[in-house]
C-alpha cells in the first residue's frame, strides 16, 4: 500500500487544537502559496553569481558585519534549495496493515489486547487517527494497557535544519507477515535465541550451530551471509558488508581497551549468567503486550567479562547510549599508541582520511574543523538525525510488529491453529521452534531482554540507523584501510584479552563489523530483524552523507570532499 507523507499527515481535518496561530506541519508541507508569501513581505529569489540562484538581498552593499550575516543566509539557503529539489519519494508498507483487520502483522505493545494476545480495535484505530493526524493531543489520547508508554511516537513529526528532512529518505516495505522472507527471519531468531550462550570461538565445533547452518540454508528465502551458497559457521548470524566476514565475530572496537583523556574505559562488561531467557510463558508474553512489568529479574554474572557470546552482545546492546560504540572507535583511532600506558596501551593512532585539508599544511592543525572535537561532536550531530528519520518509518509508514508478537502468533498456531495459512511453513516446520520447545515449553520466541521489545515497532531499527550513520562518518573521517595493530581476542572465559592470529583486520572492515554486531546485537536479543537491520544501516548511510554534503560547503579550508567506501563495497567522494 502506499503511504504518502502528505497522503499521511493531510487526512485529518486542519482545526486548531488551542495552540495559537503555530503553523502546522500539515500546512507547511501542502505549501504556501504566492499570495501568502507576498502577505510575508519577503521578495521572489534572484540570480546570483553563474546563474546560481540566491536568496532575497543577494548583491547589497553592506557592512563587514551585515555582509557575514548575509553569506551565512545565503550558504544555507542555498542548502535548503538544494533539498527542495530533490526528487520526494514515497513512502510504502507491506499492507499488513489492511490485510489483517485484528491487526496481527502490526505492532501494538503497550496497547489493551484481548486474551489471545489481540489488539483491542478501537484502540489500535486511536493509534491511526493520531498517526495520520500528526495531532499531540491524538497522539495523548492513545489508550494504554500497562504501565510502560509509548515510546516517542510524535519524532518522526519534528524538523531538523541539517541533512535532508526526517521524512525524505523512503525505505523499502517490511517483508510481509505472511511471507517466506518473513519466516526465514524468524527462523535465524530461533536459532540466535538457542546459542546465545555459545562463544563465537566456538562455532566451527559445535551441532547446534552446525544444525542451524544446515535449517537456515534449506530456507526458501533467507538472505543472510552465506558463503559458496550454503551458509556456514563462519557466516553464521553475520551480514554480507565488506570485511564483516573476516576474522572473529565481534569488532576489535567492542574489545580493545579505550583511552578516554586521561582515564580509561576497560572493556569488560556486566552481563546475564547463560540461560537467562524471557517472555517464554504464554502469561508473561501476553503481560508484556499489554505493557506489563518486566517478566521476572536478570541474574547477572557477579563477574565482568570481554564480549564472547551472543548474550553478552545482546547485552551490551541493551545498556549502551546509541552512539557509545562509535564515540568509543573514534577515541581508539584517533588516539596514539602509548606503551607508558599499561591498562590500555593507547589507541592504534589511525591516520585522517586521505581527503583531510590539513594533511599537507606546514604551519597548522585541524581542530573545530578537521580535528578531534569537529570529529566527536559529528557523531552526536548524526546519530540524533537518524532517529529522527528511523522514528518516522516507525510510527508514521510501517508499524512493523516485533519478533516476540510474531512468536506469539507461531505458538498459537502450533499449539491450537488459530492462524491456519498465515504463516508460512518455513517457520512452522522449522527445527528451531522444536528445539526451543523442548527447552521451554512453549513456541514462543524466548527474548533476552526481561521487559522483552521497546514499546516502538520494530522497522526500521533505531539502533542500526545510527550505526549506518556514525560508521559512515568514521569512515569518512579517517583512513578505512589502515590495518589494526595488535588485534585480540578473549580469553575462552572472557576475563583477558589475547592476540588474535589470521588474516589482516583493516580499519574499514572492522568500523562495518562495528554496525553489524550493534545491528545484529538487536536481532539476538530477540527484538529486531534482519531486515530492521539491514535496511536502517543503509538509512544510517543515506542520512550521514546528506549531512557530509552539507557541511561540505561550510569549510574555508581547501577540502575536496569526504572518500570513503559505502557497505555495498562502491566508493564515493563527497
Amino acid at each position: 500500500m502506499e503511504i504518502g507523507t502528505d497522503q499521511r499527515l493531510g487526512t485529518e481535518e486542519n482545526e486548531s487544537s488551542g495552540e495559537g496561530n503555530r503553523l502546522s506541519r500539515r500546512l507547511f508541507l501542502g505549501g504556501i502559496g504566492a499570495a501568502a508569501l507576498a502577505s510575508t513581505g519577503l521578495k521572489a529569489a534572484v540570480a546570483g553569481p553563474a546563474g546560481e540562484e540566491t536568496a532575497p538581498g543577494f548583491g547589497e552593499t553592506l557592512s563587514p558585519g551585515a555582509q557575514r550575516r548575509e553569506n551565512a543566509f545565503q550558504s544555507r539557503y542555498r542548502v535548503a534549495l538544494n533539498h527542495r529539489r530533490q526528487p520526494v519519494f514515497e513512502h510504502l508498507n507491506n499492507g499488513d496493515e489492511e490485510r489483517y483487520l485484528n491487526r496481527i502483522g502490526n505492532f501494538s505493545k503497550g496497547l489493551p489486547h484481548d486474551a489471545n494476545g489481540e489488539v483491542e480495535p478501537a484502540a489500535y484505530n486511536k493509534l491511526l487517527r493520531a498517526t495520520r493526524s500528526g495531532r499531540a493531543d491524538h497522539f495523548e489520547a492513545v489508550p494504554l494497557s500497562g504501565g510502560r508508554r509509548l515510546t516517542n511516537p510524535q519524532a518522526g513529526l519534528a524538523f531538523d535544519l541539517e541533512g535532508a528532512d526526517a521524512q525524505h529518505f523512503a525505505i523499502p516495505p517490511a517483508p510481509a507477515l505472511a511471507s517466506a522472507q518473513a519466516a526465514g527471519e524468524a527462523v535465524e531468531l530461533y536459532w540466535m535465541a538457542l546459542l546465545r550462550d555459545v562463544n563465537f570461538s566456538d562455532y566451527g565445533g559445535h551441532p547446534e550451530v552446525t544444525a542451524a547452518a544446515t535449517d537456515l540454508s534449506s530456507l526458501e528465502d533467507f538472505r543472510g551471509a552465506r558463503r559458496n551458497g550454503a551458509v556456514t559457521a563462519q557466516t553464521l548470524f553475520r551480514d554480507p558488508l565488506p570485511g564483516v566476514l573476516k576474522g572473529p565475530y565481534i569488532s576489535q572496537f567492542l574489545w580493545l581497551g579505550t583511552p578516554y583523556g586521561a582515564e580509561y574505559v576497560e572493556r569488560r562488561i556486566k552481563t546475564p549468567v547463560p540461560g537467562s531467557d524471557h517472555l517464554t510463558r504464554f502469561s508473561d508474553w501476553l503481560e508484556a503486550q499489554n505493557g506489563g512489568a518486566e517478566a521476572g529479574a536478570t541474574r547477572f554474572d557477579p563477574v565482568r567479562r570481554y564480549i564472547r557470546t551472543g548474550r553478552d552482545l545482546a547485552e551490551w546492546v541493551h545498556r549502551d547510549v546509541l552512539f557509545q560504540a562509535y564515540f568509543n572507535a573514534a577515541l581508539i583511532l584517533g588516539t596514539p599508541p602509548d606503551s607508558s600506558d599499561e591498562i590500555t596501551g593507547g589507541g592504534i593512532g589511525c591516520p585522517t582520511n586521505a581527503g583531510d585539508p590539513y594533511h599537507n599544511s606546514q604551519n597548522q592543525i585541524g581542530f573545530a574543523t578537521f580535528g578531534d572535537p569537529h570529529f566527536k561532536a559529528l557523531l552526536c550531530e548524526v546519530a540524533t538525525r537518524a532517529l529522527k528519520a528511523t522514528w518516522f518509518q516507525k510510527w508514521l509508514v510501517h508499524r512493523r510488529l516485533r519478533p516476540e508478537e510474531y512468536g506469539g502468533l507461531v505458538h498459537q498456531q502450533v499449539a491450537s491453529n488459530r492462524y491456519p495459512g498465515i504463516l508460512h511453513q518455513d517457520i512452522l516446520t522449522a527445527a528451531a521452534i522444536e528445539r526451543v520447545h523442548g527447552r521451554h515449553g512453549a513456541y514462543l520466541l524466548p527474548v533476552a531482554f526481561s521487559e522483552g521489545s521497546p514499546t516502538h515497532p520494530s522497522y526500521s531499527a533505531g539502533h542500526a540507523t545510527v550505526a549506518g550513520a556514525c560508521v559512515t562518518v568514521l569512515k569518512a573521517l579517517y583512513d578505512e584501510s589502515f590495518v589494526i595493530p595488535q588485534p585480540v581476542e578473549p580469553t575462552p572465559d572472557g576475563l583477558a584479552l589475547q592476540p588474535y592470529q589470521g588474516p589482516a583486520l583493516t580499519v574499514g572492515g572492522e568500523l562495518n563489523k562495528l554496525a553489524s554486531n550493534i545491528a545484529t546485537g538487536r536481532n539476538i536479543a530477540g527484538v529486531h530483524w534482519r531486515s530492521d537491520a539491514r535496511e536502517s544501516l543503509l538509512l544510517g548511510e543515506k542520512i550521514a552523507i546528506s549531512i557530509l554534503r552539507d557541511q561540505k560547503g561550510c569549510y574555508n579550508e581547501d577540502f575536496e570532499g569526504f572518500r570513503f567506501t559505502r557497505f555495498d563495497g562502491t566508493s564515493v567522494t563527497i
